[in-house]
């Protein structure tokens, strides 16, 4: 019984939802009417005023995500520092962070080798510092230091905070590249950095942006052809350096004296050159990656247009120049690979003579081994094996001349 009067419940609701769906065509052609209505009326309220319509175009999950679309990443600031995050005292900075930054970053190959030093030989250990400073300390006796420790370094005066970037074996092999030749008079390394160290070290680290802007602003007060490129606190926050690049010899003891007054610090001041620059500020390069002296150039060597001439480059200063407005450093990779190749060709520029006439120089394939000649009555430039042409000038020394230089032409492999 109870299931038949359930069916029958069933059957009624059925038909009630049925009869409720049910509609005549007047109601149905009113509903249509009052529709375009409001439609129309909403078209013509837009039209009247165009600011409405910007106002209502909102993203639809603008109202649950307000942040959609905004830029979220936030440039670190110790990233120049040689770690990604904010570092703790009594906390080795994780290599893994130390490699991610990308920043002069350091592989220690000579890690696994044990080394057959005495004990009582000196240890020593390369620190690093903002950006592309570096440094060596002493180590005091008893006092082991890994790699990746923050720890406090003798300073100009006071005490400076760094993080260890090289240790052991490496170490010394990077002092004798440098020409460090009194590692006795070195500066030394006192202790890892306690809590108060990392502390004062961090809040002189978030001043270094605010005074930045502030000094650049003293800068234009006073007139001074200068660029401001870097600052960098000391760790115990009493001194400054001030990075800047200039033309021309600069006089700048006013500023130097308005500094003082408005920050109550130690000032120094240190120029740099165009390279330096380049390396402290960091970019991108034309090849698509960082800049080589942002990322583990240490020592620049000179770059000369002879080494674009050895590479077949034309002279062209907009692409051989870098962001430092010098020659680009990438141009010395592949110089000594490109003058030992040249040293197996001939006499680059010497004509080649043949019965049909004289052939002129024009240009050179390094890798193919290829030359580039035309005859002086003709624009056409004919390709000639390395081989084939040395066969040539040896035959015009014996006063002998070949046909023509068709019948050694090579044809280029696309």
């Amino acid at each position: 019984m109870d299931s038949e009067n359930r069916n029958t419940e069933w059957e009624s609701d059925d038909t009630d939802r049925n009869e409720a769906l049910e509609a005549t065509e007047e109601q149905i052609q009113d509903f249509i009417r009052q529709s375009s209505l409001k439609g129309r009326c909403r078209m013509e309220d837009e039209q009247e005023d165009p600011l409405r319509q910007l106002t209502q175009f909102v993203h639809p999950y603008f109202d649950q995500e307000p942040d959609l679309g905004k830029s979220k990443y936030e440039p670190g600031k110790y990233i120049s520092r040689g770690c990604n995050c904010k570092p703790e005292a009594y906390r080795s900075v994780d290599r893994s962070e130390m490699d991610s930054c990308a920043k002069l970053n350091v592989h220690d190959w000579l890690k696994d080798v044990v080394s057959p030093q005495s004990k009582n030989e000196e240890n020593f250990v390369e620190v690093r510092f903002k950006n592309s400073r570096k440094e060596f300390f002493r180590l005091p006796e008893g006092l082991e230091i890994c790699e990746g420790d923050i720890v406090a370094v003798e300073g100009t005066p006071g005490h400076d905070i760094g993080i260890v970037s090289l240790t052991g074996e490496l170490c010394k092999i990077q002092m004798n590249k440098k020409n460090v030749r009194n590692p006795e008079q070195l500066k030394r390394l006192y202790r890892r950095a306690k809590a108060s160290d990392v502390e004062k070290w961090l809040q002189s680290i978030e001043k270094e942006d605010s005074m930045l802007f502030e000094t650049r602003v003293l800068i234009d007060k006073h007139g001074l052809s200068m660029k401001l490129n870097d600052i960098e606190f000391q760790g115990d926050g009493t001194k400054a350096v001030f990075y800047y690049t200039a033309d021309e010899r600069v006089d700048f003891r006013q500023l130097i004296k308005s500094l003082a007054e408005q920050f109550r610090i130690r000032i120094e001041m240190k120029q740099i050159g165009a390279r330096q620059e380049a390396s402290r500020l960091g970019g991108i390069g034309t090849c698509g990656r960082e800049l080589c002296c942002s990322t583990w150039i240490n020592c620049f060597h000179s770059v000369s247009t002879s080494v674009a001439k050895a590479q077949q480059l034309f002279p062209n200063p907009q692409k051989l120049a870098g962001q430092c407005g010098k020659l680009k450093c990438c141009l010395n990779y592949e110089y000594d690979v490109y003058v030992d190749a040249l040293n197996s060709f001939p006499e680059l520029g010497v004509e080649l003579r043949t019965k049909k006439g004289d052939a002129v120089y024009h240009k050179v394939d390094v890798f193919k081994s290829l030359m580039w000649y035309s005859y002086k009555d003709s624009s056409q430039l004919i390709p000639i094996s390395v081989k084939d042409v040395k066969y040539i000038l040896s035959e015009n020394r014996r006063n002998r001349l070949v046909e023509d230089l068709e019948s050694f032409e090579k044809k280029e492999v696309k």
